[in-house]
């Protein structure tokens, strides 16, 4: 079902109503761990970086910071899991460092549910149904994440999205945050095998 009409205005209502109420109720969490992070790792407390919204359109991301920037002796950055600190373990374990996105649902460039927003350079690698997923706004969580988030495969992932977006109704919206507060509980499925994040995507094979 498209997202349009009185079901896209219900569905954008809710997200900044309940936005607004989680930020409110997490802002002195989001505080302490800013203040953690300053400590152990110093400035910047934020990770802000560009990514793909509705339609590919941009929009600047906001996280809690959870890498340092150690580089080799060439200057690149290391891996993503040397990088990462025990600060940014615990914040990932429990999906602290995601809150500063309620403040990009409140904006609009967000929903509390749909595809999770990647980088603006995979948007050229996607196959034509894999870039479904720019037909609804980008979501703090969504089907892929309550099916196996970071545990899952590029391919999987993209699957599932554009499941999400053929199937999207309010109640499948319900049904995923509902699921997602259990599977943050559980901290499950938060890094894929051997890995502190994803690899990254280098596009899908095609037949021929």
């Amino acid at each position: 079902m498209r997202q349009e009409g009185w079901r896209l205005v219900v569905k954008t209502t809710i997200d900044k109503v309940v936005a607004s109420v989680a930020l409110l109720i997490t802002a002195p969490l989001i505080a302490v761990a800013a203040i953690a992070i300053r400590i152990a790792m110093g400035r910047p407390v934020f990770f802000r970086q560009e990514r793909p919204g509705r339609n590919g359109r941009p929009f600047r991301l906001a996280k809690l910071r959870t890498m340092d920037n150690r580089g080799d002796g060439a200057g690149r950055l290391l891996p993503d899991e040397e990088r990462l600190t025990r600060i940014g373990r615990v914040l990932r374990s429990l999906s602290i460092d995601e809150l500063p996105q309620l403040w990009n649902v409140i904006r609009g460039d967000m929903s509390l549910v749909g595809p999770r927003p990647l980088l603006m350079e995979y948007l050229d690698l996607y196959t034509p149904e894999q870039a479904r997923r720019h037909e609804v706004l980008p979501g703090i969580t969504g089907w892929a994440q309550i099916n196996g988030r970071n545990a899952l495969s590029w391919e999987e992932k993209f699957a599932l999205d554009a499941w999400y977006v053929g199937h999207w109704s309010l109640t499948l919206d319900a049904t995923i945050l509902a699921r997602t507060i259990g599977r943050v509980l559980r901290r499950r499925g938060i890094s894929s095998p051997g890995r502190a994040t994803m690899p990254n995507f280098t596009g899908s094979r095609r037949p021929g």
